[in-house]
């Protein structure tokens, strides 16, 4: 576990996990906006998708940046509103308040993802 604590806490490495953090952004913008999102990654329901990438999102944006939570999950809830209105502009795309709703939901359930880690590593 040592080894797993130091990927995720370790301040050495923190310059990865904002990587990490940076590239998901890009790929969930790039799907996101994206007129024709590849299909090989959809999981079959839209909502399904928006509940996973901000579960992503928030998950990895708490490794990167563990002391301002709340700061965390504002600025990826107005990504997901910003994304949403987007969306509206682009042919055969729609945005929708349900998808906020989902956005909202998966970072819900990163956050939880992030809390069972933080718990778990603590006690090792």
């Amino acid at each position: 576990m040592t080894l797993l604590k130091t990927l995720c806490f370790g301040p050495r490495l923190r310059p990865l996990r904002i990587s990490v953090f940076a590239l998901l952004l890009i790929a969930v913008a790039w799907l996101a906006l994206s007129p024709a999102p590849p299909v090989s990654i959809n999981t079959g329901w839209d909502k399904a998708n928006h509940l996973l990438a901000f579960a992503a999102l928030l998950f990895s944006g708490r490794l990167a940046w563990a002391q301002r939570p709340a700061l965390l999950g504002l600025a990826l809830l107005a990504y997901g509103g910003l994304i949403e209105l987007a969306q509206m502009q682009i042919p055969g795309r729609d945005g929708e308040w349900a998808d906020l709703l989902a956005d909202a939901s998966g970072m819900g359930l990163g956050l939880l993802a992030f809390m069972l880690l933080r718990r778990l590593l603590q006690e090792s």
